[in-house]
């Protein structure tokens, strides 16, 4: 899988994340359907924000980039393949379950099938636009940028 998305974008985005003292990176995706819908997955009520809807996201392992960790992490919360990673669409900081002042840089992202395969998550929905009220307001922010993307 090749991402369209340009080396020095995201050579700058890991610079300025280590420039503002960020101790870890998470990627996100926004993963649509056919009508547009968006994936949201839902965290287990006993996890680290037990119940709050979020997009497909994780962690960037040691050596990864940051499309190869939106891939995998895509694959391994949904079973779903990642066929191209597009849009950067922003990022947002937040401390971690652990304390860490973390960037969650967010991208469109294509995928093959639709058969979702939870892992980590409780529950999945394809949300229209009333659905993705139900997640944080960052999130919403990255939603809305979507939203006003081009679409070419």
């Amino acid at each position: 899988m090749n991402a369209p998305v340009d080396t020095a974008l995201l050579d700058d985005l890991l610079r300025t994340a280590a420039a503002d003292g960020i101790a870890r990176h998470v990627v996100g995706a926004v993963v649509t359907d056919a009508e547009g819908r968006v994936l949201l997955l839902r965290r287990p009520a006993d996890d680290h924000l037990g119940g709050l809807w979020e997009l497909p996201s994780g962690g960037v392992d040691d050596g990864e980039t940051l499309t190869e960790a939106l891939c995998r992490e895509v694959a391994e919360e949904t079973g779903l393949e990642v066929t191209a990673v597009g849009a950067y669409l922003g990022h947002f900081d937040y401390r971690s379950g652990s304390g860490r002042l973390t960037r969650q840089f967010t991208f469109t992202a294509a995928t093959a099938g639709r058969a979702v395969t939870l892992t980590e998550h409780d529950a999945y929905m394809w949300a229209d636009r009333a659905g993705q009220e139900k997640v944080s307001d960052a999130v919403r922010g990255v939603l809305a940028t979507w939203r006003e993307r081009p679409t070419t």
